[in-house]
């Protein structure tokens, strides 16, 4: 079968600009040349109470209207504020979502199975049953650190974040269980990715990639009290290739001269396996070419 990401001689574009600003949303996503059509779901992550650190709606405003996107979730396999439909809208709205476009809680009505064609620890992965209604999908993570994932962006967005409650577990577990988090580290990380490959099969390649970096925790937006960011903003990052783009992002935390504490995160829990295994079963491609968009 032919990757859905061809590996040519010419590296995916990866776009990169300073400006955190709704202005520099919109250039990154312009610099994308995507024309989504039909029903276009904006994958974005509501953040648990009280955790400050997710995308602000301010931000994402004039991206999301630009594409007449709905706004798209999923509900948490642990019990937090988001565990439920009810109380995921109620956070979605006291976080400013719901004024800035309608809200679709995927898995508010069950979960979908949909096949992993090239998996090595998924045959298949569970999302929200919702996701059929949609034609194209943008993907707007705020990149940070995780407590098990090492590292958070595009590629946890579309998998994890898409994937059920059933099916976060699935994933965690590496297609051993549909409860709990438990599992080998670097197979819930190849699992991870698989994951990720399947979304955008099922999407039939339908997807772009934004990814801003602010307010960089070791943790995620998902933990209710994270540890404050140590470290500088760098931007706001875009491209058509989801590993590209979280390659992108990790070298960016290396280069910088104050991201010791994420560096130490990531590593600490092979974050980087992630995009090793996504490079190796056609998610995309570790290689990739950045582009300023200042000047």
């Amino acid at each position: 079968m032919v990757p859905l990401v061809k590996k040519t001689k010419a590296k995916p574009v990866v776009y990169i600009t300073a400006d955190i600003s709704p202005a520099g949303l919109m250039k990154a996503y312009k610099a994308l040349g995507v024309a989504p059509k039909g029903n276009v779901a904006v994958k974005i992550t509501t953040g648990e109470p009280p955790n400050s650190n997710y995308l602000r709606p301010e931000l994402i405003k004039g991206v999301v209207q630009e594409v007449s996107g709905t706004l798209v979730e999923s509900n948490t396999a642990y019990a937090g504020s988001r565990a439920s439909v009810a109380m995921h809208l109620k956070v979605a709205e006291e976080h400013g979502y719901t004024g800035i476009a309608e809200v679709d809680i995927l898995d508010a009505e069950g979960s979908l199975s949909i096949p992993v064609k090239r998996g090595v620890r998924l045959k298949e992965n569970f999302v929200g049953s919702h996701l059929p209604k949609y034609d194209y999908c943008l993907v707007l993570s705020h990149f940070k650190g995780h407590q098990m994932a090492g590292f958070g962006g595009a590629i946890k967005n579309i998998s994890i974040g898409i994937a059920s409650a059933e099916g976060k577990s699935w994933i965690h577990s590496a297609g051993k269980s549909k409860t709990g988090f438990s599992g080998d580290q670097d197979e819930f990380l190849e699992s991870m990715a698989e994951a990720a490959l399947s979304v955008v099969e099922s999407l039939k390649g339908n997807v772009s990639y934004i990814n801003v970096m602010n307010r960089l925790s070791i943790d995620c937006d998902c933990n209710g009290n994270p540890d404050e960011p140590d470290m500088h903003d760098i931007g706001i990052l875009a491209s058509l290739d989801p590993v590209a783009l979280d390659q992108a992002c990790v070298d960016l935390v290396y280069a910088a001269p104050d991201g010791k504490s994420l560096i130490a995160r990531m590593e600490s829990l092979n974050g980087s396996h992630v995009l090793k295994h996504g490079d190796s079963i056609g998610l995309g491609s570790k290689n990739y070419e950045l582009v300023r968009l200042d000047g």
